[in-house]
């Protein structure tokens, strides 16, 4: 008996050797869970459409066939026309190409309800330890960009988990809000400015025999000559929406009773020489424009309001704002033979006004 014993002891032991050795035993893959998971929405306003861009590395890789399918909780709700072409999948940062159903390389993509998508590997495996990167809406753009999203649940937490045949699991949460938009505002105060390079300006001693044009330099005679000076500048900045105009206010020369006549002048580059005159002419390099009147295109527009009480609009800017414009202001004198002798003056005025 012992003997028998013994025996049957033996053939047990060598019974199970051979069934270890000649791999009978069925070896089971056990579930391993997924690691650096989230899930990115492009926006978390409940009832809102969104688009997902979901991120995960699995430990254990997706073998030719395998399938990574995604569930999202019931509060969830996802296009029932929402195919593959709306899907972008990347293996370690290579897109992978996609279709309703796999085929070779190909990866089967497809929405399976209306909270789960289920994508089904091709022939080429992942890798282990790979990040897999799965983006699902307007943010698809691999082989067309996609055109539906998912739809968010109301506001509180909603889940997405990961399972298939892959054999790796996990589960995120995502936070779904009334209203996930901070309105920032503030205000810009309208604002203008306006400076003249100079105050002060000289025609020196005027003669009958040409054309002066006044200068701002300290204690030096205007310059005589058909090459009109520019005798300050005038600088204008706004915000305003519907830009700014430069108005032009004042009498004309004089001396007492005596005045030199204001003018228009638009042949001579230095007017008519004996004969008293007294005209202002402006230009400007930027997209301002000059009254005709007044523009000193080929040296030929030179006027003057001659009014202390009604502004003559000189310069009309584009209906923007306006960051720097620079104008540049001429002045031109003659007298005749017969002007009286005597100290002449007068004060110009500019006038800058936005319309905002």
């Amino acid at each position: 008996m012992k003997l028998f014993k013994s025996k049957f002891v033996s053939a047990f032991l060598i019974l199970a050797v051979v069934f270890f050795s000649s791999g009978l035993f069925v070896n089971h893959a056990y579930a391993a869970s997924i690691t650096t998971f989230s899930d990115t929405l492009s926006n978390e306003n409940a009832s809102a459409v969104s688009n997902h861009d979901i991120s995960f590395v699995t430990p254990t890789g997706v073998a030719s066939g395998q399938t990574i399918i995604l569930t999202f909780d019931n509060s969830t709700s996802i296009n029932a026309s929402l195919d593959f072409s709306d899907i972008d999948v990347l293996d370690n940062g290579t897109n992978v190409t996609l279709a309703a159903s796999p085929t070779g390389a190909t990866w089967g993509a497809v929405r399976t309800s209306a909270t789960v998508i289920t994508l089904t590997n091709g022939t080429t495996a992942v890798t282990a330890g790979h990040t897999i990167r799965i983006k699902i809406g307007t943010n698809a753009t691999n082989q067309s960009t996609g055109v539906r999203q998912i739809t968010n649940g109301p506001a509180g937490t909603t889940t997405l988990a990961i399972s298939g045949t892959f054999t790796d699991t996990g589960t995120l949460a995502m936070a779904i809000i009334s209203n996930d938009v901070v309105t920032v505002t503030a205000t810009v105060a309208p604002t203008i400015s306006f400076a003249l390079s100079s105050n002060a300006i000289s025609f020196g001693t005027l003669t009958s025999a040409n054309g002066k044009w006044a200068d701002s330099s300290t204690g030096q005679t205007a310059i005589a000559g058909n090459l009109p000076t520019a005798a300050h500048t005038m600088t204008v900045s706004t915000n305003a929406s519907s830009g700014y105009v430069v108005s032009e206010l004042g009498t004309t020369l004089a001396s007492g009773a005596n005045t030199i006549a204001a003018a228009t002048i638009s042949a001579d580059s230095d007017g008519t020489p004996n004969s008293a005159q007294f005209a202002t002419s402006f230009s400007t390099s930027g997209s301002s424009t000059i009254n005709t009147s007044y523009a000193r295109s080929s040296n030929s527009s030179w006027s003057y309001a001659n009014s202390a009480s009604v502004p003559v609009v000189i310069v009309t800017s584009p209906a923007a704002p306006v960051s720097s414009e620079v104008i540049t202001a001429s002045y031109l004198a003659n007298i005749s033979g017969s002007t009286p002798a005597g100290s002449y003056t007068t004060g110009v005025t500019y006038i800058a006004t936005a319309t905002f």
